[in-house]
């Protein structure tokens, strides 16, 4: 499923004017380099080359992606942060992005100050499944029976700091329930099994992956984590419908640059990058990661990028949550 932020029709804005530094030939003159703050192979890894790949092909330069993996994406944005500010440097960032500003004391750059937002791509949620056993089939039976149980229902994570952690600490935040965290190292090949056999009773795991196992039988899909069901499985209902007001913890993706990118270039490669996610293949090519393509104006990607990192630092600041702290 597709959903788009900005407005049908976005024109291509002329690089005349272009401020000095930056090439006065039309852009992109020369390769341009995506950096991306995780191993290859992961979903943001692969949501970078589908949608370079398609720059590529539609500008006729090539768009080439740069794992720079290491703290949580820290590394990468650091290296965007201080990269020359010409449109040649880009980053995909993703929800940890947002998510380090809470969990550190100190960052190698501003998350608002030292980036231009470009464009929010797409997102991807996560689903809350239980083991089978567990007496609870709706986001309402599991609020009613952690409210009967504090504490003694518990939640298995990839991870503390993880987004699938977070997205257990926000549900807990916002409906008031106590559920204990089980931190893993690893992701579904690891929980999955022991949600299975009811060593854990949840789990927050991404939706493409956890389909499988909901569809057999296996564990019992509670509900998705974005703000609108997934077009991969439309009858699992998210946390907001089922009365968790404010509740989104999807893990998204979006184009940034560096701050002083010229102004001309970024709604550049924010109109090239919306032609991009509207293109049928790069809409297939996504959506077979689990993923939906979206779609925004730089400014409202920079709207929502402020949104989520007020978001999560409030709930991890309230936790009290450092991640040196946690190791």
């Amino acid at each position: 499923m597709r959903r788009c932020i900005a407005p049908a029709s976005i024109m291509l804005i002329a690089l005349a004017g272009v401020a000095p530094g930056a090439s006065a030939q039309a852009y992109p003159a020369k390769p341009v380099r995506i950096i991306v703050g995780f191993p290859s192979g992961g979903v943001t890894d692969i949501v970078a080359r589908i949608i370079g790949q398609k720059l590529s092909e539609n500008l006729g330069q090539q768009f080439v992606v740069d794992n720079r993996p290491g703290g949580g994406s820290v590394i990468a944005s650091e290296i965007t942060a201080k990269a020359a500010p010409d449109g040649y440097t880009l980053s995909l960032i993703s929800t940890s992005f947002a998510i380090n500003t809470g969990f550190y004391k100190t960052l190698p750059y501003d998350p608002i100050k030292d980036f231009a937002a470009v464009i929010l791509a797409s997102s991807a949620p996560q689903v809350l499944v239980a083991n089978l056993s567990l007496p609870v089939k709706s986001v309402a039976d599991l609020v009613n029976l952690a409210r009967a149980k504090p504490g003694q229902l518990n939640f298995a994570s990839s991870g503390t700091s993880s987004t699938s952690h977070l997205a257990g600490e926000l549900l807990k935040s916002l409906a008031n329930i106590d559920l204990t965290h089980i931190p893993y190292k690893g992701g579904a090949a690891v929980m999955m099994p022991d949600v299975i056999s009811g060593r854990v009773q949840l789990s927050f795991l991404s939706l493409p992956g956890t389909l499988p196992q909901i569809r057999a039988g296996k564990v019992r899909a509670i509900a998705v984590t974005s703000t609108k069901r997934s077009a991969a499985a439309p009858d699992i209902p998210t946390f907001a419908e089922a009365g968790i007001a404010g509740y989104e913890a999807a893990s998204w993706s979006g184009l940034a640059a560096p701050a002083a990118t010229p102004k001309t270039i970024v709604a550049r490669i924010n109109a090239e990058a919306l032609r991009a996610l509207r293109s049928p293949d790069v809409i297939a090519a996504i959506e077979r990661q689990g993923a939906d393509t979206l779609g925004s104006s730089a400014a409202e990607f920079e709207a929502y990028l402020k949104a989520e990192i007020a978001k999560w630092k409030k709930l991890i600041v309230a936790l009290g949550a450092q991640l040196d702290r946690f190791q």
